[in-house]
């Protein structure tokens, strides 16, 4: 049985989860111990214990540990299963991080899935819905499986409540999938969500976003949102010739309007002077899909550290190389096979 160290990298929850995920790929069991030991509050929370047990229903498994504050966790996966499936997070827990957990599995299992997740779509230091609807999932189309998502109910910290519907539409096998252009930059868009806040909000995080992005005022987009909560988030959509990427930011209690605006436009900003098709976080989503191909290859900014986290698991798990090679200042380009 495969064991794993929880500490190591980054020390957070992406351990467990990129885990749990290759475990249902592949099939193989493993035990994990000081789960979430960097952080704050180690062990098990709410949120990894729904990735474990969205994971053990997708894949039959048996678990162990999996308790509140838990920092071990032994997990047996038996057969994966595709069908209709509700997963729930309780509070505002990210709904895209259960689904990256057992989204894997059922790409090439034999038959579609159907997905409803509740709780938070908008979460910092997650992947909100729109990266997830308009960047990750048109690319991970290009390598065979068609997956759609609908946002029915944004969900904020810390009310939660936010309803995503995922459509899973498999292929036998992933497809290899190489990154190099970007192309040429057709739009750049924003798009200032609000939810039971005031409206100067939404008003002064425009402006930022105007004179940050120099963008007209017909770029920037207001969208009031019915929520369970308040909330707040700021997305840049970057449409080019071959790829669109998009940049979240989510605000928060104490932090200003033109702050929030700033670290979205910060983001977009440096992706686009470093020429590369792939952002951050978009890398961290392609590397499992493209070393469960067994191939491919993309250009990408510097490698984060948990990019660097969830590569080491991968190589726990899959006898796949992946290389990363600098070829300019914040321009790498990751090899994998």
């Amino acid at each position: 049985m495969l064991t794993i160290d929880g500490s190591f990298g980054e020390g957070g929850g992406q351990v467990l989860r990129s885990a749990l995920a290759l475990s249902l790929c592949m099939q193989r069991p493993f035990r994990i111990y000081r789960i979430r030991q960097a952080r704050r509050r180690p062990g098990l929370q709410p949120q990894h214990l729904a990735a474990v047990r969205a994971a053990a229903l997708v894949g039959g498994a048996e678990i162990e540990g999996a308790e509140p504050g838990s920092t071990e966790l032994l997990f047996r996966p038996h057969r994966v299963v595709s069908g209709t499936f509700h997963f729930g997070v309780e509070t505002a827990g990210s709904t895209a991080l259960i689904l990256q957990t057992v989204l894997p599995a059922l790409l090439t299992a034999p038959t579609p899935s159907h997905i409803l997740l509740e709780g938070g779509t908008h979460n910092p230091q997650a992947p909100s819905f729109d990266f997830l609807a308009r960047a990750f999932l048109p690319v991970l189309a290009r390598m065979g499986p068609r997956v759609l998502a609908y946002l029915e109910r944004p969900g904020f910290y810390p009310a939660g409540g936010g309803r995503v519907r995922v459509e899973v539409q498999p292929a036998q096998r992933l497809a290899a999938l190489d990154l190099y252009q970007r192309g040429a930059v057709q739009a750049i868009r924003a798009r200032v969500m609000l939810a039971h806040l005031p409206e100067h909000i939404a008003e002064r995080e425009s402006r930022t976003l105007r004179e940050a992005l120099a963008l007209a005022a017909t770029a920037v987009e207001q969208a009031h949102v019915d929520a369970r909560g308040p909330g707040n988030a700021v997305m840049v959509e970057v449409q080019s010739e071959h790829i669109t990427e998009v940049f979240s930011a989510i605000g928060t209690r104490g932090v200003a309007a033109e702050a929030v605006a700033r670290e979205a436009a910060a983001e977009a900003t440096r992706y686009l002077r470093a020429g590369v098709p792939v952002g951050e976080f978009l890398a961290d989503q392609l590397l499992l899909p493209l070393a469960l191909a067994g191939a491919g290859s993309f250009i990408t900014l510097t490698p984060s550290r948990h990019f660097l986290t969830h590569r080491e698991v991968v190589r726990r798990f899959l006898d796949t190389d992946i290389r990363c090679q600098e070829l300019a200042p914040d321009c790498w380009r990751v090899d994998v096979g």
